[in-house]
């Protein structure tokens, strides 16, 4: 039997700061090739990225991913043991990416390994594993698609193996996630002396305006699997040293979290919008730079959540949340080549000072992978 939490300390050893590989990719592949796994490097502009598939291509397919990349650990010395030791210790696995998510990779490529030897299925199970989760996420989990589309490769029905679970196993599966949307606003006015401002066009009133209109309307109350979406103005700036100086320029910044009432496109074409009124009313120009990092999604329940719903019950004796809350993730990318859900463990410490996760929850979500594989494949 494979272990997924000697597994996991071995990939902590393996310094994987996005977006170096420091050997994850390579020692997964040396697990999965002698269990007869095809394994291929699908890197794309300097991000290592493996995909490994068990079985026939084209054959019906059941799907992981995951990330084997880290944040960086900050300061080693405000750590307990060493962000990169995998040391094992009174029942826990400490260090960067213990939580997020070497565990998760270790327990669905240990059960992938022992499934395919106990019960070999009449179908392909399929790996795709990133370094640049935690990175700009371009050439990660995008690339390793765009190279499956590319290739008549196909995954059915996949998981990503992020911490779904608030505090406890079995708490939580992740059936979707909002959309995010970043919005960089320029004003530019008229520089003048600030006991004369007839002479020129503060463009900070002007952001103030459309910020103050931004955050007092509500964007939606919510759907039917989503809390409402949420604005908040995260920086304003002018660089302006002087107090009697009305300055020319002016930023701010916003981050929008939406559900399925919206998409990146339609609250871009809202922004602009409402910023071509503010201009109008000040003769102030705004101007905005959009950056959407994920649209929305949902994986609407049926047969899939209900059986990977039901496997979770049964190994946890809690029956799971359906939820879309939290950031984004690489199911992000997945959602457009097949029905994606999020499961995995608990989510207590991942980036922080000292992470770590009990060796029990790791091969835990190893029995529930192998399990759900085993009623995928029945």
């Amino acid at each position: 039997m494979t272990d997924p939490a000697d597994l996991t300390a071995r990939l902590i050893r393996c310094p994987s700061v996005t977006p170096d590989e420091g050997g994850a990719l390579t020692l997964i592949a040396s697990i999965l090739e002698p269990a007869g796994f095809r394994c291929t490097r699908v890197d794309r502009g300097g991000t290592p990225n493996l995909f490994a598939r068990w079985g026939e291509k084209g054959a019906r397919s059941f799907g992981f991913n995951g990330h084997t990349d880290v944040v960086p650990p900050g300061d080693p010395a405000s750590w307990t043991h060493p962000p990169f030791s995998g040391l094992v210790a009174d029942g826990l696995i400490w260090g960067r990416g213990a939580t997020d998510m070497k565990s998760g990779v270790a327990a669905f490529v240990a059960a992938a390994v022992d499934f395919v030897a106990a019960t070999p299925p009449d179908g392909a199970v399929i790996l795709t594993i990133t370094g640049d989760e935690e990175g700009p996420s371009r050439d990660g989990t995008a690339a390793i698609l765009d190279w499956m589309r590319d290739n008549g490769e196909r995954m059915d029905v996949c998981i990503v193996g992020e911490p779904s679970n608030p505090t406890v196993m079995g708490e939580m599966i992740k059936i979707g996630r909002r959309g995010s949307l970043t919005a960089r606003l320029t004003a530019t006015g008229v520089q003048g002396h600030a006991a004369y401002p007839h002479r020129a066009r503060n463009p900070l009133h002007a952001l103030v305006t459309l910020l103050g209109d931004l955050t007092a309307r509500p964007l939606d109350a919510g759907t039917a699997h989503f809390d409402a979406s949420g604005l908040q103005v995260t920086t304003i700036d002018c660089g302006n040293p002087a107090s009697n100086v009305i300055p020319e320029r002016a930023t701010a910044t916003v981050n929008i979290r939406f559900n399925d009432a919206h998409s990146g496109a339609s609250l871009t074409a809202m922004l602009r919008e409402r910023a071509a009124a503010v201009e109008l009313a000040t003769g102030v120009g705004i101007a905005l730079d959009v950056d959407i990092s994920g649209e929305s999604f949902l994986t609407q329940p049926g047969p899939f959540v209900d059986m990977v719903r039901d496997v979770v019950a049964a190994h946890t004796g809690r029956t799971p949340v359906l939820s879309t809350s939290g950031g984004t993730s690489d199911a992000r990318f997945v959602k457009d080549h097949c029905p994606v859900l999020e499961l995995g463990l608990v989510g207590a410490f991942m980036h922080q000072v000292d992470e770590r996760v009990p060796e029990g929850q790791v091969r835990q979500l190893k029995d529930i992978y192998q399990s759900i594989l085993q009623r995928y494949f029945a």
